[in-house]
């Protein structure tokens, strides 16, 4: 990531990302398009309104362990192999020590939140079975993202792309196993989904012991300095807050979604689908950027930094305009898919509204993943955290003020108003940073002339 062409680093990092995380889009989907064929309209509801907590929860976990490979791809960026060695000790430690705590909470509070959050009495069973397997086995889960985290931090974004491959086919095979065939219903779904998590997890652990020795656990490194586990907490915690503070208004949309019934549940969960299409291709090439800033900065190669800044945005602009516009336009033919016959029409209307208010802004949200990533980077959590607090703001405004004006189209756009919202902030913030940038080039170059 330190040499060569920026652009076509960042694209080749992105490429494989792209691709894995629309396979781990897959999981999901599967799940819907299974649960929705054959348990009919109100099992897929259910699945749809296990999404926002499924992601306050798990969500917090991804940004935790995203954040603590920041320092690991620093470390690496710097050539400072004992440090990213300690690095991959505190990785480790951290990752389990809060998987443990998150297993525990969300499982025993699990059915309390559920009524909390006013889920209709038709699907709260079908939402109870999935999640309660699925909160469970997390640990399988923030093992992957650890795991997969420390081999991008060092550059390599293909292998956990193949496991997650394997994991996914294993995923689909035991979908139907479990559901069509062992009637399992939707803990079959959740079921699947962590047995096949598990074997990913077991595939990144034979690897890294077979090809990466910098990313074994070594017991020399357990005792880790103070001051480097609180840099690796201190980026990672606020990750973590802001994947969670966005997951509140997540919730809260969820909630006021909840009011409006079941096809509304399974009207919005199936547009959601399609549209985390959009949202993991521009998340994947912010992800990207987060590691190339990272080793760029240990670098301390910031005229670098810029050039990859730049040139992404434009490429992430033109693939938000031109999804906006497919969507915009086959939106709502596309979500039918997950419906049987009897609920397309429904379907169909829901899906088209819904795009016609969120496809235009998705080149927004492509500029707020360049400029949250770009900024986390380059180890700055607080602005990021700002951001997380301008979605959380914003959705609620839409869950529980616009949704009583104008219904679902009101939940509709919580989306682009959090995202007007964080960007404003993220992108004030990253051009303050880059002046500072320069200043720090300048100086290095008057350092290195004299």
């Amino acid at each position: 990531m330190t040499s060569g062409s920026p652009l076509k680093n960042i694209v080749l990092f992105s490429v494989p990302l792209i691709i894995g995380n629309f396979f781990q889009l897959l999981y999901n989907m599967v799940d819907s398009f299974i649960v929705g064929r054959t348990l009919g309209v109100h099992a897929l509801a259910g699945l749809g309104a296990s999404g926002s907590l499924m992601f306050f929860i798990i969500g917090f976990s991804t940004g935790f362990t995203s954040g603590l490979a920041i320092p690991t791809a620093q470390a690496f960026g710097a050539e400072d192999y004992t440090r990213l060695k300690r690095s991959v000790v505190i990785n480790w430690l951290s990752s389990l020590v809060v998987g443990l705590i998150l297993t525990l909470l969300s499982v025993y509070y699990l059915r309390d939140i559920l009524i909390l959050m006013n889920t209709p009495t038709e699907i709260i069973d079908y939402t109870y079975d999935y999640l309660k397997i699925i909160f469970g086995g997390m640990m399988m889960t923030i093992l992957y993202n650890m795991l997969s985290n420390l081999m991008r931090a060092l550059g390599d974004s293909r292998t956990p792309l193949y496991f997650l491959v394997i994991a996914m086919v294993t995923n689909i095979i035991l979908d139907y196993v479990f559901i069509v065939h062992l009637h399992m219903g939707t803990f079959g779904a959740g079921f699947a989904t962590i047995i096949s998590q598990t074997v990913a997890v077991i595939l990144l652990l034979w690897t890294i012991q077979k090809r990466w020795p910098l990313l074994q656990f070594d017991f020399k490194y357990l005792k880790a300095k103070k001051d480097e586990l609180f840099q690796h907490w201190k980026i990672a915690l606020p990750m973590a807050f802001q994947s969670s503070i966005i997951a509140i208004g997540s919730l809260s949309v969820t909630f006021a979604l909840n009011k409006l019934g079941p096809l509304a549940v399974a009207g919005f969960t199936a547009s959601q689908k399609i549209d985390q299409v959009v949202n993991l291709i521009l998340m994947s090439f912010g992800v990207a950027m987060a590691t190339y800033v990272g080793q760029n900065y240990g670098a301390r190669k910031f005229e670098r930094i810029k050039q990859g800044v730049r040139s992404v945005t434009f490429l992430t602009l033109g693939v938000a305009i031109i999804a906006g516009v497919i969507l915009a336009f086959f939106g709502g033919h596309v979500v039918t898919i997950f419906a049987d016959s009897s609920s397309q029409a429904d379907i169909f209307t829901y899906g088209r509204m819904y795009f016609a208010y969120m496809a235009p802004f998705y080149w927004i949200l492509s500029l707020l993943f360049i400029y949250r990533y770009t900024l986390q980077g380059l180890g700055d959590s607080l602005i990021p955290t700002i951001a997380g607090i301008m979605e959380l703001i914003m959705r609620v405004i839409a869950a529980f003020v616009l949704s009583e004006y104008l219904g679902f189209i009101g939940i509709v756009l919580a989306s682009p108003l959090a995202w007007i919202g964080a960007v404003v902030p993220l992108g004030y913030a990253y051009h303050k940073r880059k002046n500072k940038l320069d200043v720090q080039q300048q100086a290095q170059t008057v350092s290195l002339d004299s």
